[in-house]
């Protein structure tokens, strides 16, 4: 009876998928539209769910289908009690189709559909045709759907589920109402997964559900199912370092250690921490990424210390304090472009390792380049300036100290003076203004009469 009980485990995504549209959490531009359409029974015949994976598409998709189908509609939740909603919830409902487009991509598939379209359903009042990654059927299986979703019958609804909408044809998605779903924050992943290890009984301590939430990148999915997998690895509660383990994540520590070693000019350090990280086992694109965000939070902090709750991947402590007041914000923000390239090159190469020590280098090089440049090629323009500034000032307390010399007479005044008598002027040197110029004899004689 043991042996039967484990083998009848399910996955927490599994067991906690949405039901409802309540459950269906970080997507309330969405729940609450599809809710007030199926309420006033204004809902469209054909609909674009589009999206990153594990947002909660085909969750969506299902209870869309539910609660058109409920027996207590029009309403905004299904009752998940009557037998149409249990009959589609288990699978027995013949009437609400999901398809994996990935498998079924030909026209012929598509032409069976839209053959079956003109039949009423069975046992429940809608039709419900769910198709899945629909961006993977063909063009002649595109052009074959396209009549039947501009005019299907009333009794059929269409959901078109996708993570590359840029691949489906204008055509397509002009005959749809879109909905993007988005990544889902990080915050609310935490509480949801709280809530979960709750009911389950589980103890998950606060800092392994960030990791657990960040390592998911705004799946829901992703993150229940890192979540299940620490779980499973742990003894008797899941702390931060069984999420590592699981996610080949990497600690604040080291990630302090080698951004210190870096900007300090430190090579050896910075090379061995990365070798030594690289020895046990942890995943580069992971350390990559981890480090990335953790600039970031260093970046964001060091700008604006009262944006702490904003923070994804850094905690807030003494080191961390530290060296947000050592770094300069140009070095950071050189280190995230610089590894955002890494990331990049890391994706066409089976040696990621060559990689990441080539950004090491760069940066520690560059925070010496810097130091270098500014003992020498700014401290002679500096000085320049000085120097220029002092010249100047001294010129303009000389005028200063140079007496008034008398206004000329009024019919003098209206005359225009000539050039000769500008440039005489003008060859008086500075030095020569404190003498008196009554001697020039330019200054009665040299004026243009015409």
């Amino acid at each position: 009876m043991e042996r039967n009980v484990h083998m009848s485990y399910q996955a927490l995504y599994r067991v906690w998928r949405p039901r409802k549209f309540a459950d269906l959490v970080g997507q309330t531009h969405i729940t609450r539209t599809l809710q007030n359409a199926i309420e006033q029974e204004k809902f469209s015949h054909a609909y674009l769910f589009s999206g990153p994976r594990g947002t909660g598409k085909t969750s969506a998709a299902k209870i869309f289908a539910q609660t058109i189908n409920c027996e207590k509609t029009p309403t905004r939740e299904p009752c998940n009690e009557c037998d149409s909603c249990r009959g589609i919830m288990d699978g027995s409902i013949s009437d609400v189709i999901e398809i994996d487009a990935a498998s079924n991509t030909s026209v012929d598939h598509i032409r069976e559909i839209r053959d079956k379209v003109k039949y009423a359903s069975s046992s429940v009042p809608y039709k419900v045709y769910i198709i899945d990654e629909v961006h993977m059927i063909s063009v002649n299986a595109f052009n074959a759907l396209l009549k039947t979703l501009e005019e299907p019958p009333k009794h059929v609804v269409f959901i078109l589920a996708t993570t590359e909408p840029h691949k489906i044809p204008m055509t397509i998605i002009s005959r749809c109402q879109r909905f993007d779903f988005k990544p889902i924050g990080n915050k609310v992943i935490v509480d949801r997964m709280r809530h979960i290890v709750n009911e389950e009984g589980v103890t998950v301590s606060d800092e392994a559900l960030e990791t657990v939430a960040l390592a998911a990148e705004g799946g829901m999915r992703d993150a229940l199912s890192i979540l299940d997998q620490a779980i499973s690895y742990s003894e008797d509660s899941v702390g931060l370092e069984d999420v590592l383990a699981v996610t080949g994540g990497v600690s604040q520590q080291i990630l302090t250690d080698i951004t210190s070693a870096m900007y300090d000019q430190d090579i050896k350090k910075a090379l061995h921490l990365l070798d030594d990280l690289i020895q046990h086992g942890k995943d580069p694109g992971r350390f990559v990424y981890d480090l990335i965000y953790y600039l970031r939070d260093l970046l964001l902090y060091q700008t604006a210390p009262a944006l702490e709750g904003m923070l994804e991947r850094a905690v807030v402590d003494e080191k961390f304090k530290e060296l947000a007041d050592a770094v300069s914000v140009d070095w950071i923000q050189d280190g995230i472009i610089r590894l955002n390239q890494c990331q990049q090159e890391m994706k066409w190469t089976n040696s990621p390792k060559v990689f990441i020590e080539i950004a090491i280098l760069s940066l520690t090089n560059r925070s010496r380049a810097k130091v270098e440049d500014s003992t020498s090629d700014r401290s002679p323009a500096i000085s320049e300036l000085s120097n220029r500034l002092a010249q100047i000032e001294q010129e303009v307390n000389v005028i200063k100290q140079a007496p008034a010399t008398a206004n000329p007479a009024p019919q003098q005044q209206q005359r225009k003076p000539t050039t000769r008598t500008s440039i005489a002027r003008g060859s008086v040197k500075l030095g020569n203004i404190s003498k008196s110029i009554k001697g020039d004899k330019c200054t009665s004689t040299c004026y243009d009469t015409r």
